[in-house]
């Protein structure tokens, strides 16, 4: 991507009443941490963990010489580059179809259940963006342009929608690309701006907190919930770097400029035992924080050994597995130690199940397994899907699935072992 104007604006969209007694709840912050949610669901972008890894077990460990068998491919969902969501049996997946972002529910064959209209489109680059995050019976979605709604599950009615520019905040040349975060009451997300974060009641859209202590773009990352300690906090990147904030009140905890100024950062960060890592493309490389008791951070080490562009990457068994440049590394993740490099099939994205890295190429198409460890990456099975452009889409294994999106198609592959 180079760099492109910014973008319009929709017309402004008011918060509707709130219906249902399903979503009755008050501004109680509870035990901040998402909702339960069933060993299959995949209930948000990275996961039910934020982490890019699936519960799954039982899967394959090498795949066909032709792939794993395609259950079924849903086209005409419309462009776009966001991944599916999936929770109680149903598959979650956004398009953009003329000047409007779509959002379409399928069920566990394919069928489309129920569409509904969720915002409009971002001018400069086609394509969906952030993937929808599901919350028992409401779901939640942050369009391109701004619109960020509460929808019901059943059958795709709004309940109420913000926008972001009403929060003072704008994007980058590319639009909004993160998805909601939910957080006990909260839904959190970055208009940007003098209120970067703001925490809203997800049962109405109303304002609980905005972000204090620092200014920053939005930038394309999504929000990560963070625990150490006994402390709970949003931890994010912004056109100004990597911030933390308090989950309860929204006050900075500690903030590191690693990426400041970059093209575009568009990444979520990473955490495990201590550590947050970020990278971002564009030449950028990686940064790793060790968090300190008080809310506080310092930086441990910087590589540009992981520039990635918005692949993603995972932590596994302290090290750090995920997209650099033409291909996919290794670091050691309290070091920043490379331990290899391979191009596999290419720039592109990941997830991890049962031990396993999914691999999922931005050109042509190709997707892969590979083994998952510091030793080396070794390809145990390889297969192709259709489509036009770039794909960046991130690969979901979950219920034994592994779904791909490229372009306006989602497609299935059963990728269960001991059939």
């Amino acid at each position: 991507m180079s760099p492109i104007p910014r973008i319009g604006w929709v017309r402004k969209v008011s918060v509707f009443a709130v219906r249902g007694t399903a979503l009755a709840a008050g501004l109680a912050l509870g035990g901040l941490v998402p909702s339960a949610v069933a060993a299959a669901d995949w209930p948000s972008f990275r996961g039910p963990a934020h982490d890019g890894k699936s519960p799954d077990q039982g899967l394959l460990k090498e795949w066909p010489q032709a792939g794993p068998a395609l259950l079924w491919k849903a086209g005409g969902i419309g462009k776009g580059f966001s991944s599916p969501s999936v929770s109680g049996g149903v598959v979650y997946i956004t398009g953009e179809k003329g000047d409007k972002l779509v959002l379409t529910a399928l069920d566990m064959s394919g069928k489309t259940s129920w569409t509904a209209e969720a915002g409009g489109i971002c001018r400069n680059v086609d394509g969906s963006r952030g993937s929808a995050t599901i919350d028992g019976k409401t779901l939640f979605l942050l369009s391109g342009d701004g619109v960020l709604g509460c929808y019901d599950t059943a059958g795709g009615a709004r309940l109420w929608s913000v926008l972001a520019r009403d929060f003072g905040g704008s994007p980058g040349g590319w639009g909004y690309a993160e998805s909601v975060l939910i957080q006990g009451n909260l839904a959190i997300f970055k208009p940007g701006g003098k209120n970067c974060i703001v925490a809203l009641d997800k049962t109405n859209g109303k304002q609980v907190w905005a972000s204090s202590g620092f200014e920053a773009g939005p930038e394309y990352a999504s929000c990560l919930p963070v625990t150490f300690g006994d402390l709970k906090m949003v931890v994010t990147g912004t056109q100004q770097g990597l911030v933390a904030v308090g989950v309860t009140d929204g006050k900075l905890l500690w903030q590191n400029a690693f990426a400041a100024g970059n093209t575009a950062n568009c990444p979520t960060p990473a955490y495990s035992d201590g550590y947050v890592f970020w990278a971002n493309g564009y030449g950028a490389g990686g940064v790793c924080v060790k968090l300190e008791a008080g809310g506080k951070a310092t930086e441990a080490w910087k590589t540009r050994e992981m520039v990635c562009h918005h692949g993603g990457y995972i932590i596994e068994g302290g090290y750090i597995y995920g997209n650099h440049e033409g291909g996919y590394a290794c670091l050691d993740l309290k070091t920043g130690e490379k331990k290899w490099f391979e191009p596999a099939v290419g720039k592109g994205s990941l997830c991890w199940a049962d031990g396993m890295l999914y691999l999922f190429g931005e050109g042509g198409g190709q997707a892969a397994l590979a083994t998952c460890s510091p030793q080396g990456l070794q390809v145990k099975g390889r297969v192709k899907v259709e489509g036009n452009g770039p794909s960046w889409a991130h690969p979901v294994v979950i219920g034994g699935r592994l779904y791909l999106r490229y372009d306006e198609t989602l497609y299935c592959f059963d990728v269960k072992a001991g059939k």
